[in-house]
């Protein structure tokens, strides 16, 4: 074999056409571990599922972090900033002397690199957002003190932050059975709601539904109160509530529209 023929032949071996590419990688839902974020930067309770980590030379990260009613993050920054996306609840976000900022289902909300900032789940509703962040030599965040620790210089800032307030569940339920609320919180609210395979609209959607066929007038009240924020408009209760007359009945209908009218239209 001459010279020519030999370089050709490694021409052909070598080029990126033939080469072999990489297989994609993917890790499907349900196979990935979901652990409780760390104490010391976290108010409340919190948990972690890391969609993605990156793998030199890449260096964005993905994680999904849910939030109990209430709970925030530490004051914090990122070297490359970070950018949230709400998957599920009512957040709100605050860099350090701003106001406090609502997140809501399918905001985006983009942090610039080392501005010191929290984020976290309204008071009385759990959030879930994805959190997507770049590292810099090796490091994507800095964690800074708890928000109700800030020095007294920040007192203005610390003051725009309220101190987390009981939910709904612990409100209703807290002094009679604590367990109870506390389930509602971290399992009905932080888990079930927070599950990515229906939207809070659809859950919504669904929950009220089922609070009609079964003329629960309290319980439908919080969540067409609920499902307003997650989207549901009044011509889509009012097309529910036609609808399930003729599969519930018509007293339920008539009670549940009554109650829709005192959330949608106010009171008469």
């Amino acid at each position: 074999m001459n010279r020519w023929t030999a370089a050709a032949l490694a021409c052909v071996v070598l080029s990126p056409a033939t080469a072999a590419e990489p297989d994609l990688m993917v890790t499907r839902a349900g196979t990935r571990t979901e652990r409780a974020a760390a104490q010391q930067h976290f108010s409340g309770r919190a948990t972690v599922d890391m969609l993605h980590v990156a793998a030199a030379p890449a260096r964005a990260s993905v994680g999904s972090v849910s939030f109990a009613p209430g709970a925030r993050t530490s004051w914090h920054t990122h070297p490359l900033g970070q950018t949230l996306i709400v998957t599920a609840g009512i957040g709100q976000a605050q860099r350090w002397g701003g106001p406090v900022v609502e997140m809501r289902v399918g905001d985006v909300v983009h942090i610039p690199p080392q501005v010191k900032h929290w984020h976290g789940a309204a008071p009385g509703s759990a959030m879930t957002h994805l959190a997507i962040s770049e590292a810099l030599d090796g490091q994507s965040v800095t964690w800074m003190e708890l928000v109700d620790q800030a020095p007294a210089s920040a007192a203005p800032v610390a003051a725009a932050v309220a101190a987390p307030q009981p939910s709904r569940a612990q409100q209703l339920m807290g002094a009679m059975a604590p367990k109870l609320a506390q389930l509602t919180d971290d399992v009905l609210y932080a888990d079930v709601w927070a599950r990515p395979g229906l939207s809070p609209r659809d859950r919504s959607l669904i929950t009220i539904s089922a609070l009609i066929a079964m003329n629960r007038p309290d319980q439908l009240r919080s969540h067409l109160t609920l499902g307003r924020a997650n989207g549901l408009t009044q011509d889509e209760i009012a097309e529910t509530l036609t609808h399930l007359a003729f599969y519930a009945g018509w007293p339920n209908a008539v009670t549940a529209t009554g109650v829709a009218r005192d959330v949608y239209i106010g009171k008469p």
